[in-house]
């Protein structure tokens, strides 16, 4: 991994882009990181295929949040997003899952795990990989929290990575039958967001992974309207989950 850029930003947080191999990607850490004393990590997930350029905005806000509680936070290019290379036969995919959706019926299986379940296996080993480098920076340390979609993304990397010990899950995308499967490994404490009125998500089958988790603490906040409906106190409630599980005197 190597850095690219670097921006102090006017309220003390520093902003660093990275290179992992062709992977972009980008840390934020709040003034207080610093090798004496380093601060947990939050990796911030993102829809697939808008890149991070478009949700810059975004995640640079979730990232000052972060900051207020004391965290770093980082995020990558997804596999076909941005200028990366595009996923085999992702296009079509997304296509069918919009056919569907603007006709009223529901996708298929097939249509869902051949849009989502290659981004998964491609998405996850990056992700890894990209945590492996962050927590050699001196100013970075352990517990490790993930934070957002896609969720299927979310939902193996909680099962797997024994780094991450806190998830907030952003139940905002069609979810494989092998995801729930894989739901049922999971044993962190979970925080989902599920917004009841979401016109590209199915909600069955959002209650239904949120049903498997395996996890003794799991939440599920579900909040009237649409994908971009979120209300501003969403965010402060995973916040709160964030800095029970990940501050000062977490287990």
């Amino acid at each position: 991994m190597h850095f690219t850029s670097t921006h102090l930003l006017d309220d003390g947080l520093v902003e660093r882009t990275f290179a992992l191999g062709d992977v972009p990607g980008i840390l934020w850490t709040p003034p207080t990181a610093s090798p004496s004393a380093p601060v947990p990590l939050i990796l911030l997930g993102q829809p697939g295929g808008i890149g991070m350029a478009r949700m810059h905005p975004r995640l640079a806000a979730r990232a000052r949040s972060a900051a207020e509680q004391g965290f770093a936070s980082a995020t990558i290019e997804l596999p076909g997003a941005g200028d990366r290379t595009p996923l085999p036969g992702a296009a079509e995919a997304r296509a069918e899952l919009g056919r569907a959706i603007a006709a009223g019926v529901p996708p298929t299986e097939d249509v869902v795990d051949r849009l989502i379940l290659p981004l998964v296996d491609r998405a996850v080993p990056e992700w890894r990989a990209a945590l492996d480098e962050l927590l050699g920076l001196p100013e970075l340390a352990e517990p490790v929290g993930f934070s957002g979609g896609v969720i299927a993304i979310g939902v193996r990397l909680a099962a797997t990575e024994p780094r991450i010990r806190a998830a907030g899950l952003f139940a905002g995308s069609y979810v494989p039958r092998a995801t729930l499967a894989e739901a049922r490994e999971v044993t962190i404490p979970l925080h989902v967001l599920l917004q009841w009125d979401d016109e590209g998500n199915d909600r069955a089958a959002a209650l239904e992974l949120f049903d498997a988790f395996g996890s003794a603490e799991k939440t599920l906040q579900a909040n009237l309207g649409g994908h971009t409906g979120v209300p501003a106190h969403a965010g402060e409630d995973a916040a709160r989950f964030f800095a029970r599980h990940l501050g000062p005197g977490a287990d």
